[in-house]
């Protein structure tokens, strides 16, 4: 099961993966994540994504798919995997396409946590109470102002994605605003199907 999972920061995407990898046992694989393992592992990738971190650059689309593709080829990929932040945008979306076309697989399904941009605020805003509370670390971006900002470029960058995934048929949407298990419900719906 190759899947990727979509909707606007705060969706309740990472806890949605969380549960996905602990039911089917496949991995979330995070970009952020690829990059630091490749740097410190010394492959051929991530010393060329070093390069680029060390001199103050964005590490470019090239050595982002090289990384994924490595990933996708380590054992623990083969019964599947979760995408997690990548792709973001339609470039990256059609070299996942052919990424995975030359491995002769293809990604399953594009689950999209559909949810309400005002709510989204105040559900963020709780978070950060809540941890508060908690006495544990509030996220950087948990606050109002700083979620605009991701939200401007999540609809300008990767909320595209919906209707790329649409027209390949891929996409299935879930109601993100219900009840967290509600949603691991219905996702398992989906997954179900496939």
């Amino acid at each position: 099961m190759r899947l990727i999972l979509l909707g606007p920061p705060g969706a309740g995407k990472g806890t949605q993966a969380q549960r996905i990898v602990e039911k089917h046992g496949i991995p979330q694989l995070s970009t952020g994540d690829m990059l630091r393992a490749a740097v410190a592992a010394q492959t051929d990738v991530g010393r060329r994504a070093k390069e680029v971190m060390d001199a103050g650059q964005l590490v470019s689309d090239d050595i982002v798919n090289a990384i994924v593709s490595e990933r996708i080829d380590a054992p623990d990929c083969a019964r599947g995997f979760i995408l997690d932040g990548y792709p973001r945008t339609l470039a990256q979306a059609d070299a996942v396409d052919a990424m995975l076309r030359g491995k002769g697989q293809s990604l399953d399904v594009a689950i999209e946590l559909v949810v309400d941009d005002s709510a989204m605020v105040g559900r963020i805003l709780r978070r950060a109470e809540e941890a508060h509370a908690a006495g544990q670390p509030v996220r950087k971006d948990d606050n109002a102002d700083v979620y605009a900002d991701r939200l401007r470029a999540y609809y300008k960058s990767t909320a595209p994605l919906t209707g790329y995934y649409y027209a390949k048929g891929k996409l299935k949407s879930v109601d993100g605003m219900a009840d967290m298990d509600a949603v691991t419900a219905e996702i398992e719906k989906v997954l179900a199907a496939l």
